[in-house]
């Protein structure tokens, strides 16, 4: 049975830093893009970043202040946040898709597997 976990959500203080995990079971994380995306109440659920074997993609709104990274070995995809800012603030889901292209897809209907989210809160 395929399943993504999501987990490390939390409350942190504006300017903190946050590590989300993104573990799979039943499949091989290593030949799939996965993508990190972020929903927050009202709004759609927007990509933030992915990875594939490939390349790493970020939103404009991420760079410099999230990086992904893949352990294959643990079949897990992390995401590391820094500077986080309310904004930021969201239930943070991870997704997954054997695909084969150059770059990751960045856009929710790309993606076949999904985790059930981990919430981010970002506030004093």
């Amino acid at each position: 049975q395929v399943q993504l976990v999501e987990s490390g959500g939390g409350l942190v203080q504006p300017g903190g830093s946050l590590e989300l995990s993104c573990a799979a079971s039943g499949f091989t994380l290593a030949g799939y893009s996965i993508g990190w995306f972020r929903q927050a109440p009202g709004k759609e659920r927007d990509g933030v970043t992915c990875i594939n074997t490939r390349a790493t993609r970020f939103i404009d709104a991420v760079v410099g202040r999230f990086t992904i990274h893949r352990d294959n070995a643990k079949n897990t995809v992390y995401l590391q946040m820094n500077r986080l800012q309310p904004e930021d603030a969201a239930v943070y889901y991870c997704a997954a898709v054997k695909y084969a292209g150059l770059l990751c897809p960045l856009v929710p209907h790309e993606y076949d597997y999904w985790g059930q989210g981990t919430q981010v809160t970002v506030s004093s």
